[in-house]
Formats: C-alpha cells, structure tokens, sequence
C-alpha cells in the first residue's frame, strides 16, 4: 500500500497589521489541521503575518518588530509543519517570503520572484524580486513553493521542476473580480503545460477596505483536473490527501457547485460590507431608503451582511417624493425585519433656502436648478451623517457606478458617508442582483425594478431626463472606462455621436467627485479608485 502525505489548506481572513491576532488564528488553525484532520502539513495565504496588501505599513519599523515576534511564535507549533507567508527583511531590502517552519525551525525560505505592479498592486514599491526556486523534502515528497503572481507567469514551475519538485504549493492573495475563478483554473493548467505536477492553490478570504478576496482555494492535479476545493468567500480548512507511489497522486476530495456569476457577485459585496463594518469597529449601518432599486439592494446587502438589527433605514421624503416611493421603502424595510423611520427634510430645506435668499436675490424668478436639487440631497447627507456620529453606524451610500461615471450624484449628499457597497456595478447590473436577491427570498417589490429611476429632486424627475437610457450608458460606460475605447470606436460600433460625446465629457469632469466618493467593493477590472487612476486636471481629448 502506499504511503501518503495530508496537507490541509487553510483558508483564513485575516487582518492587515494586526499581527498578534493573524499569528493566533495561523496558529489555532494549524492545531486544528493537526487534530482534527491529521495534517502533515499546513498552508497559509500569501503574507498571512500581515495580511494583504499591508501597503506602507511595510514602511513602519514597528510592523517588522512585530513579524519577527511572530514567526517566534510559530516556532513553537509542534506535530505539523507550518507554511506561511511573511515581509522578510534583508538588509535595506523586504522580501514577499514565504517560510516552512517545522518543529521550532525554519526549514525553506522562498521568495517571490513575480511582483505584480498593475490594476490594484504596487509590489514593487515595496519588495524586491527573488530569483531561484525553492524545493525541500518533507515525508518522502520534494515540495515546491511559489508566491501568487510566480504562478500567473510561465517559468517558476519549470524551474521548480527542474530542481526535482513533485508538487507545487502556492501562496495567494488574489482578490475577486468577475469571472476570476474561472481564470484563475485557467492560468495554472497553462503552468502545467510546462511542468506537470499537482497544484496546490491556497487563497485568502475576506473583505480589505476595496478589495475582496474569495478563497475558494483548490488542488489540481497534474492533468489539470480540480480534485478538491474550498468554498468561495467563508474560512475554511480543507484537508487533501496525495498517494505517493512512483508519483505524486491527489486523492479526489471535496468539490463544491460552482455559484452563478451574479451569486458570486453578490456574496462578494456582502463580505466586503460586513468585514469593512466588523474589521472598523462600528456597531452597524443606516442608510436612506428612497424606495428606489439601488437603495433597495444596498439594504438587502447590509442585512445578509450585518443581521437586520444591525441595520438602521431612514426615509428622507422632500416635496417631491412620491407616495409610492413612501410605500416601497416601507415594504422593503419590513419584508427584512430593518427599523425604518422618518425624517422629511422640507424643514431643513426651507430654512436654508432662507437663509441663502439674499445671496441668490438676483436669481429671484428664475427656475430652480441643480443648485436646489442638491441642498436637498445636502440636508439627507447631514442627517444621515449625524446618526452616524451619534450611533456609532457607519453611513452607507447608494450609488451605482453608471452614476458616479458620469457625475449623477451629489458631492456632501447622497456621496456622504463611508463605503459604498454597490459603486462598482452598473445599473442594469444594480437590476440583475436585485432580481437574483428575490430569488432568494423577495425583498424587493417588484414595482420597484419595473418603474422608471428617478432622484425625485424636481417635478415628474426621471433619470433620462438627464442621461441615455442606461442600456445605453451602460454600453458606452463599458467600452470606454473597462476597456479604454476612444470615442471614434464607441461611434464606430454604433452609437450616436453627440451622446458618446457628451458620456465622455460628464466622465472626465467628474474625476474630482470620484476623488472624494467612499470606498467600496471592486467586483470589476476597472473599478474607480485603485484601478483607474486619471489625472482632475487634464488637457487631453
């Protein structure tokens, strides 16, 4: 019979530069693996000290003090080899390592030879690259390591198998996008088109301010077929066995069913909600409830996320809210158990239309604009902004990504508060997940996704008063800020000119606004913030 070796991956979430705590849960997770599963072995993500992307804390002395101490706790781990991930220091250079710490030892040091500088990574600003690979023996097989990004390039599992390897373990911290899982399988049956070996693929899990990690860590084998994997977005640890005979053999294990993309989506925005809210110390989350469909879906995020009693709603009505937008907030705050109150804000409103009456006396007769629309959504802001302060809750802000490309929104108004849960989708993206959550359980009325959007700022107001229909928008949002099409392609793949023109121009004046929105979960390539990164003041056309 042949002799085998139990490796289990550990899927945690973890917290950036709170080192103390990351080291206890790697070490409750490697007693875990060893007493409940057996493990020989256990695999942590990518800079499981620190978290990911720890960004300048790697900067603070402090923060090196604190690793070191550390991986000395880690050393006292006894009956299962440990691999982690760590910043190493080498003189005036920081290494993205990864250590094999076994009965108080280290035993390998890896270090990362592919540092990703592009879309949300700046490694090399802070690490220097390796350059050789990293094989050692343990219980009969040659074990190879390599850090996320080595793997998304041809050349580190060659080299690795070059140097005897028999089986590939590989530390990530590789955040969620759309359509991410499916690359990610991608990429490595490409790597063992080069070396065949069975993969070992350990990823994070949790929400880091922007950005999401999912988890769903997996082992693949030398054919490329996915043998066991984690659930995507919990913590878990998942044990996988390996034959060892004249090769390196995964014992079939654990396979979840895949989720839909908008499932994936959806759950993606829920974690980032509720570790921004849990990992910042706040005791919940209000927001205001229009009785509109992005509203709508941000409730139904924040109590999937928080529990409905940690979730606070607020109806704001001015002059020119319509009953049923009234009746729809209500529905939707019962149908999820919320509190909801009311505060009308014609109050607020008439007195400082009061007080700005001198100021705009020579405007006296004219029609109202966007100046009056926006102290409404000004006194909504200040409302919203005071039961935070008092409460402890953080605000959470309503706006899509159609809206905040093209500037459809009001800076210190419906733009106040601190994360912005749906920023990163699109509008008729914003009615899929809507639809998709009624599958679940309906918590949002069907009105509410089949009448018209409206900011109900003004008389009769609906949203294409000012902007193309969103199957439009959307479209032209797409080819220009996910693929970065000029506006000769968009015109040349069909869309009228004069409104491409003026999609392009409401999106580069508004990067100031862009600037000063919260944060809030990337679910795209392009996501504003860390991805797209364009200058306020630009001359370009």
């Amino acid at each position: 019979m042949s002799e085998r070796l139990r490796i289990a991956i550990a899927q945690i979430n973890l917290v950036v530069g709170d080192v103390p705590l990351n080291v206890t849960k790697i070490v409750e997770a490697a007693a875990y693996a060893r007493d409940e599963f057996h493990a020989d072995l256990v695999l942590f993500p990518e800079l499981s000290l620190t978290g990911y992307p720890p960004e300048d804390l790697l900067l603070r002395p402090g923060l090196q003090r604190r690793v070191a101490d550390g991986l000395e706790q880690l050393k006292a781990v006894r009956g299962i080899a440990l691999v982690v991930g760590y910043p190493e220091p080498q003189g005036e250079r920081l290494f993205n390592s990864a250590a094999v710490i076994c009965d108080g030892e280290v035993v390998a040091l890896y270090r990362k030879q592919h540092l990703p500088n592009y879309s949300v990574f700046d490694e090399k600003r802070y690490f220097q690259a390796g350059t050789v690979a990293t094989v050692f023996e343990y219980k009969g097989v040659r074990l190879a390591l390599s850090v996320c990004e080595d793997l998304w390039h041809a050349g580190v599992m060659a080299q690795a198998k070059a140097a005897g390897a028999q089986l590939m373990l590989n530390l990530n911290a590789s955040p969620f996008h759309s359509h991410k899982a499916q690359q990610r399988e991608e990429v490595m049956r490409a790597r063992l088109a080069e070396a065949a070996m069975p993969i070992v693929y350990c990823n994070l899990v949790g929400g880091q301010d922007e950005l999401v990690f999912d988890g769903g860590s997996f082992v693949m084998d030398a054919d490329g077929i996915i043998k066991t994997q984690a659930r995507p977005f919990v913590e878990e640890i998942v044990p996988v066995e390996f034959e060892l005979a004249t090769s390196v053999r995964v014992v079939a294990g654990c396979c979840h069913a895949p989720l839909s993309e908008d499932e994936r989506i959806y759950q993606a925005i829920v974690l980032g909600v509720r570790d921004y809210i849990e990992k910042n110390g706040f005791n919940g989350v209000v927001l205001g409830l229009s009785g509109g469909i992005d509203s709508a879906l941000v409730l139904a995020i924040a109590v999937d996320a928080l529990g409905p009693e940690r979730v606070e709603a607020v109806r704001m009505p001015s002059r020119f809210t319509a009953d049923m937008s009234m009746d729809d907030a209500e529905l939707e705050a019962q149908a999820l158990g919320v509190s909801c109150h009311t505060i009308a804000i014609e109050a607020p409103f008439n007195s400082f239309l009061d007080v700005l009456s001198a100021e705009f006396a020579e405007f006296q007769g004219q029609a109202w604009d966007t100046t009056e629309e926006n102290i409404q959504a000004r006194c909504r802001g200040i409302i919203l902004m005071a039961i935070s302060n008092k409460k402890h809750k953080m605000v959470l802000t309503t706006g899509n990504k159609s809206e905040m490309a093209v500037g459809y929104c009001t800076l210190y108004g419906d733009m106040a508060g601190g994360y912005a849960p749906i920023k990163d989708l699109p509008k008729l993206l914003v009615y899929r997940l809507a639809r998709y959550r009624n599958t679940i359980s309906p918590v949002i009325p069907q009105r509410v996704i089949d009448r018209p959007p409206s900011a109900e700022l003004a008389p009769d107001q609906k949203d294409e008063d000012s902007l193309p229909s969103y199957d439009i928008l959307d479209a032209i949002l797409e080819m220009y800020v996910e693929r970065d099409l000029c506006t000769e392609d968009i015109v040349a793949a069909g869309y009228d000119e004069a409104v491409v023109q003026q999609v392009v121009r409401l999106v580069k004046i508004n990067e100031y606004k862009r600037r000063q929105a919260p944060p809030g979960v990337r679910i795209s390539q392009r996501a504003f913030g860390r991805d797209r990164r364009y200058p306020i003041t630009s001359g370009y056309r």
